[in-house]
């Protein structure tokens, strides 16, 4: 979801609307980015997106998303540190499931194998063992045997799950445990979420709070900072 027309959660969207539709002075009307995938550039290997135009949309700074925000001049080198340091670090025996996106894939890159640029997928032993899995096939994947995600955080927006990835859904996440997930992104990033907070919405009340609080983000090799995440 590139475009700034969204809540952040469906709860929130209906209590936006509810906000807005009783004249509350909290809810405001901004002009917001309505952007899509540019499938052109994703054909090409990259992830675009495509500026269509702007629309009246009523606004509260936590109750709606941003648009995606692109990648800033300088950060490819740190990012391109981080994932040599998690490809070096992979356990033999333990499935890694990397979340979508052109960070993540620097992770495959590190260890000379390519994965998809907008699905999940999974890895063994330093080997492609699925691609653009499903949430049945990684529930399959992963019984048995440890398991960690590695995802990156949607710039601009700030959301962990429930953007982009719901195929890690919230009963792969109960199953990995919340200590084995792995979250990668710049300190800039960071810095610069509109909520001050990092988002999840899974559709499940329960792994939505066990994932609510404090989690480790990695910023650069070897450093990390503790970033709130909200449900």
């Amino acid at each position: 979801m590139h475009s700034a027309v969204f809540g952040t959660t469906p709860a929130n969207a209906g209590h936006l609307a509810a906000l807005f539709l009783s004249g509350s002075a909290s809810a405001q009307v901004r002009d917001a980015e309505v952007m899509d995938l540019d499938e052109d550039a994703f054909r090409a290997g990259s992830i675009s997106a495509q500026l269509y135009g702007h629309a009246p949309s009523p606004f509260e700074r936590r109750l709606a998303q941003n648009a995606k925000a692109g990648s800033v001049p300088g950060e490819n080198e740190t990012l391109d540190a981080v994932a040599r340091q998690i490809a070096k670090g992979m356990r033999d025996g333990q499935v890694y499931i990397l979340g979508p996106g052109t960070t993540t894939r620097r992770v495959a890159e590190a260890l000379g194998i390519k994965t998809t640029l907008l699905g999940v997928d999974a890895l063994l032993d330093r080997e492609v063992i699925g691609l653009d899995l499903d949430e049945k096939t990684l529930l399959s994947i992963i019984e048995g045997r440890r398991a960690e995600i590695v995802f990156s955080v949607l710039g601009g927006q700030g959301s962990l799950f429930g953007r982009g990835n719901q195929q890690i859904s919230a009963e792969v996440i109960r199953r990995v445990g919340r200590d084995n997930i792995k979250i990668i992104s710049t300190a800039e990033k960071l810095i610069n979420l509109p909520s001050g907070a990092l988002q999840v919405d899974t559709g499940d009340a329960e792994i939505d709070a066990i994932m609510a609080g404090y989690i480790p983000v990695i910023t650069a090799p070897g450093r990390t900072m503790l970033v709130k995440v909200r449900a």
